[in-house]
């Protein structure tokens, strides 16, 4: 009989996120993400998103119910209890399921809580989704130790019109005094140059994160990966600057190495720097 050793093996990531059918973004795109980086990927579905061909690849959005996510965090909360310290929040899409996500997070303690804040879901009516914007930024944000928002996210967070890599540093530093989380503001491909620019901030730190652009056009899954890298990293004891350094590199690799298929945009290949 194998003698099993429990005691050591990967780290553990959850990700609690919708499902993107085509693989692109969502929990596959977490997933794919840490297996590539070495830790033991869990997922709890919030959503079913699947893009309608027949409507110019519009999304169509089916939430989870709300039990099924509470047994969900059940299972794996008492499954790894004592072992499972890090989490990434993507795609909630409505205030009942923050309700329910923060209820399962502070049933115990966390070292890392990354918060990916999917602002405006597409596919939902604009007056619920302002609703659950409102309810992420006061019942999500303050758990957070680390967030990544996008460059709309980040204007939404922070009320500041970003149009320049000195408006994506000021949003990035009142995004920290607003929720006390390390930061990671993503300017991608939104903002003029010849670099794609992210901006960490941390409350002590500032640093500007550089790489070429690969093309004009925002790639589908760049967003959920970085974030997803980030968690990884954090995970197996990386600092939080050293894991947006690693994630920053991970991303434009897997850009570089897209994969196209019928959908107006091309997805991230995780593998890219294989």
């Amino acid at each position: 009989m194998t003698n099993i050793n429990t005691a050591s093996g990967p780290a553990l990531t959850l990700t609690i996120a919708g499902s993107e059918a085509t693989g692109g973004a969502g929990a596959q795109a977490d997933l794919k993400t840490f297996q590539e980086l070495g830790t033991y990927g869990i997922v709890a579905l919030t959503c079913i998103v699947s893009f309608d061909p027949k409507d110019s690849w519009n999304h169509r959005f089916v939430p989870v119910d709300q039990q099924v996510i509470a047994d969900q965090l059940e299972a794996i909360q008492t499954c790894y209890e004592g072992k499972l310290g890090t989490v990434k929040l993507g795609m909630m899409g409505s205030p009942a399921t923050i309700d329910t996500v923060a209820t399962a997070l502070k049933s115990q303690k966390w070292d890392n809580v990354l918060l990916d804040p999917v602002l405006i879901c597409k596919g939902q009516e604009p007056g619920h989704a302002l609703d659950t914007d409102e309810a992420l930024k006061s019942n999500l944000l303050p758990l957070a130790t680390f967030v990544t928002p996008n460059h709309f996210e980040a204007e939404q967070l922070s009320g500041l019109t970003i149009t320049s890599e000195e408006d994506l540093v000021a949003a990035a530093k009142k995004i920290h005094e607003i929720s006390g989380a390390a930061v990671l503001a993503k300017g991608g491909v939104r903002i003029a140059g010849e670099d794609a620019v992210d901006v960490f901030y941390d409350g002590e730190t500032l640093e500007v994160l550089r790489e070429k652009k690969i093309g004009e056009v925002a790639v589908s899954g760049a967003g959920c990966s970085l974030a997803a890298a980030v968690t990884s990293e954090l995970a197996k004891g990386a600092t939080p600057l050293e894991a947006a350094r690693t994630a920053k590199a991970f991303v434009t690799e897997g850009i570089r190495n897209r994969v196209a298929g019928k959908t107006p945009f091309d997805a991230l290949w995780q593998g890219g720097r294989r």
